[in-house]
């Protein structure tokens, strides 16, 4: 296993590296640069932008600009941005990475546990009523148009109802005064969740030595056990109406995402699940006289999880691109919206620095697909 994985680590950073080049030259290919959004500007002279040019390094030659910015990026510099100078690019890429990873972790997880659960009852309740009703309703979902239907459901639930704010990240007028930034509280908030998280975590495997009578209910125990454990360190906090309020901003992006998403694990994990029940494990498990529960969650569900865990992987990995459209509908100030400015506006460093923490995240989700596979199912072994 080790050499395995120091063989994948060598081919990750060979393609990394592919992958930084091409993606260069490709934005570098693109007509025009930063400096031709100020030609127009008639409070500057004619030779500003050539001045401009000369100040960002733009007047060199491709090759050039590439060899400085790889020397650059093996020490850690990802350069300046062009259209929020004299900001560093790893500055705007910590503020607003983690804006994109919790939206689309919370709604990856949400549609995964659901599209998990309903894909199992799909497999083995089939010919049915509800079987017919939830794989109409969700091959319906998966295959609308993404902007179509976030555009109805902020028209539904924003303007129609007024139930929740039409995008951004907060509401202004209640931000006015703060003595704190909105990334104090939402970094709080991370921590408030990853604790919540560990809490539940464990209380479920506390709950799951239960007896048989109430061990059905230790996942609703637990989920309810973490969320207290998130809340107690809130309720007398000053930050408290504020992380609401990113709260508040968060709910309808998060359901747009899920309701799009839930269907494609469910689907997976249908199929994935009738082929495992012709195995002759789970007839031998089924001639032992196993409940079909058992038969079901712990012989059949654990190997039909390996497709739908290696696509929950490279979900959570394209969240950065994956983002543009959803956090563009709801202007949402993550990555995905950034990197689609940044590419509008030619801001290569920021661009490239966007791409690079998406291929890079890809890269290592997939050798942590890898790897989940070996644990999932024993028969997998690497040499």
């Amino acid at each position: 296993m080790t050499r395995y994985v120091l063989r994948r680590l060598v081919q990750i950073i060979i393609t990394f590296f592919l992958f930084q080049t091409l993606t260069f030259f490709l934005l570098y290919a693109q007509p025009g640069d930063i400096a031709n959004q100020y030609l127009l500007n008639p409070n500057l002279p004619p030779d500003a932008a050539e001045q401009l040019r000369k100040e960002l390094g733009l007047d060199k030659p491709p090759h050039l600009q590439y060899i400085q910015y790889m020397k650059n990026f093996l020490t850690g510099n990802l350069g300046v941005s062009f259209t929020n100078y004299p900001r560093p690019v790893i500055d705007i890429i910590k503020e607003r990475l983690p804006r994109t990873l919790v939206l689309f972790f919370t709604a990856t997880v949400i549609s995964f546990y659901v599209g998990f659960a309903l894909g199992k009852l799909l497999a083995w309740k089939r010919g049915g009523l509800f079987e017919y009703a939830t794989t109409v309703v969700g091959v319906t979902l998966y295959t609308v148009f993404t902007p179509w239907f976030a555009l109805m459901m902020i028209w539904l639930f924003a303007y129609k109802w007024n139930l929740f704010p039409t995008g951004k990240f907060i509401t202004p007028t209640l931000w006015r005064n703060t003595p704190f930034t909105a990334n104090d509280v939402f970094l709080r908030m991370i921590w408030t969740g990853v604790w919540g998280g560990v809490v539940a975590v464990a209380a479920y495997l506390l709950f799951r030595r239960l007896p048989p009578p109430y061990r059905f209910f230790s996942g609703f125990l637990a989920l309810f056990v973490g969320i207290i454990a998130a809340v107690i360190p809130w309720i007398h906090s000053p930050m408290a109406r504020y992380a609401l309020d990113i709260l508040w901003h968060m709910i309808l992006p998060i359901a747009t995402l899920t309701l799009i998403s839930f269907a494609g694990t469910m689907l997976l994990t249908r199929n994935s699940l009738l082929e495992t029940m012709r195995e002759d494990y789970i007839l031998a498990a089924r001639a032992k006289g196993l409940p079909e529960k058992v038969v079901r969650d712990k012989h059949a569900a654990r190997t039909a999880l390996l497709p739908v865990v290696t696509s929950l992987v490279f979900s959570l990995a394209f969240a950065i691109d994956g983002g543009v459209i959803t956090e563009t509908m709801f202007s949402w100030p993550g990555m995905g919206l950034t990197l689609l400015n940044a590419v509008v506006q030619e801001d290569i460093p920021l661009a490239m620095g966007a791409f690079s923490f998406t291929g890079m995240l890809a890269l290592l989700a997939h050798l942590a697909a890898d790897l989940l596979y070996a644990y999932l199912d024993p028969r997998i072994r690497y040499s």
